[in-house]
């Protein structure tokens, strides 16, 4: 099978010029196919807090009132969707941005309120797939906003990682899948404020007896819990990296 990279940007990446250039620069290097899925992280935060809306995180996951999926609707589907696009452009990558509700890509319901309500978040139910392959087929390559649809008319503000790992699942039955998670740190650490204490190599009992211990906690979560279902569900590889070690395959590889 062909292969395909998917790689998912962590927002501190988009936010800063000179990381989201070499991200950009890196990401233009991969040949073949490849999608990039995007986070928002502060700017939708800071925007939030410059409109008086509070903005509230659970274990790294956003609580999204309606107000707040207005401004994740315009910060992630908007500014940095298309900040991202034109980057992508001026380096001859010819890039389209998408949400979830674009072409139907990626449909989602709105999760029930339980122990704690995450307002306006959604669970991916579907993935789109022929539309994708027919854009990877002409070269294209899409850059997907962490936002999908239900269906009936509205927008859900649903989780990069998770999108990204939708996707590598859904994708993985037509293309050797790699997918990269990529932030600010090396990889995932023993130390947070050690950026050379990295775990090479993540098993799935490792994380959970890290996450036991409370040695791995809040935004990482997230992307490991998505790793791992990615690894389990036929995508052949998971890096979390940064970018500065993109190309190189430096990082915490999920085993």
């Amino acid at each position: 099978m062909d292969r395909l990279t998917i790689i998912k940007v962590g927002g501190k990446v988009v936010e800063d010029t000179q990381q989201l250039n070499l991200l950009l620069d890196q990401f233009n290097r991969f040949s073949g196919n490849k999608i990039l899925v995007h986070g928002g992280g502060n700017t939708a935060t800071e925007v939030a807090g410059k409109l008086g809306i509070e903005t509230e995180l659970v274990d790294g996951r956003r609580i999204t009132s309606k107000s707040m999926l207005d401004v994740v609707t315009m910060v992630y589907g908007g500014l940095v969707n298309k900040k991202i696009v034109a980057g992508l452009q001026a380096r001859g990558c010819n890039a389209i941005g998408l949400t979830g509700a674009d072409l139907n890509l990626i449909s989602a319901i709105k999760r029930p309120a339980g122990e704690i309500d995450y307002g306006f978040v959604g669970d991916v139910n579907d993935v789109n797939s022929r539309e994708l392959r027919l854009m990877l087929n002409e070269n294209v390559v899409p850059v997907v906003a962490p936002l999908t649809h239900d269906g009936k008319g509205s927008l859900l503000n649903t989780n990069a990682d998770t999108i990204a790992a939708e996707l590598a699942i859904e994708l993985s039955g037509h293309y050797s899948t790699f997918l990269f998670y990529c932030f600010d740190k090396p990889g995932v650490l023993l130390d947070p404020d050690d950026d050379s204490k990295i775990i090479y190599e993540l098993q799935a009992e490792q994380f959970n007896d890290y996450k036991q211990k409370g040695v791995i906690s809040t935004g990482m979560l997230p992307k490991l819990d998505n790793g791992f279902r990615a690894k389990r569900n036929g995508v052949k590889e998971v890096l979390i990296t940064n970018t500065e070690n993109l190309s190189s395959g430096r990082g915490t590889r999920l085993v």
